[in-house]
């Protein structure tokens, strides 16, 4: 986990849809239910980090969702448009430091999850069901019920 910064670490995540199920993993470290992401590593953007984390965390091959008319570009020396995140939050993980969260809208074609430990608990919600999870943050179900609500299947 690359540090880019000693007080505050850029990290991006993933709420992933499947059929219009969102899926929602309980964090190994911290005990809440919560999206899949992780650290910006130093070599990587936010868009390459959510694609990794979802394949190192769950299995899963992801599309990230588009969610701007912003004016596209690639330059000679790799320079390019990045899709907008669908929300931005910064947090703390403990007295010193904090976590600045990039969140993005995922698609999946499959909804098979291959769990990176053994323990790993996670579970595919309707929309309903997110709204009644006993256990999850509103901020989270207010994540979770957007990217339904944005990319659900017609």
């Amino acid at each position: 986990m690359a540090h880019i910064h000693e007080k505050i670490d850029w990290t991006a995540g993933a709420y992933i849809v499947h059929k219009n199920k969102v899926l929602i993993r309980k964090h190994e470290k911290y005990g809440i239910w919560i999206h899949v992401g992780g650290h910006v590593e130093l070599d990587e953007d936010p868009v390459a980090c959510v694609i990794r984390e979802c394949k190192e965390e769950v299995g899963l091959d992801v599309i990230v969702h588009k969610n701007d008319e912003s004016y596209e570009y690639e330059d000679l020396i790799g320079g390019r448009t990045l899709p907008l995140p669908a929300h931005m939050n910064i947090h703390w993980v403990n007295k010193t430091h904090q976590h600045l969260d990039l969140l993005y809208y995922c698609t999946s074609e499959s909804d098979r999850v291959v769990p990176e430990n053994d323990d790993d608990q996670w579970v595919w919600l309707t929309a309903a069901e997110v709204k009644e999870h006993p256990e999850m943050r509103d901020q989270i179900k207010f994540y979770a019920l957007g990217a339904l609500e944005t990319l659900e299947t017609k």
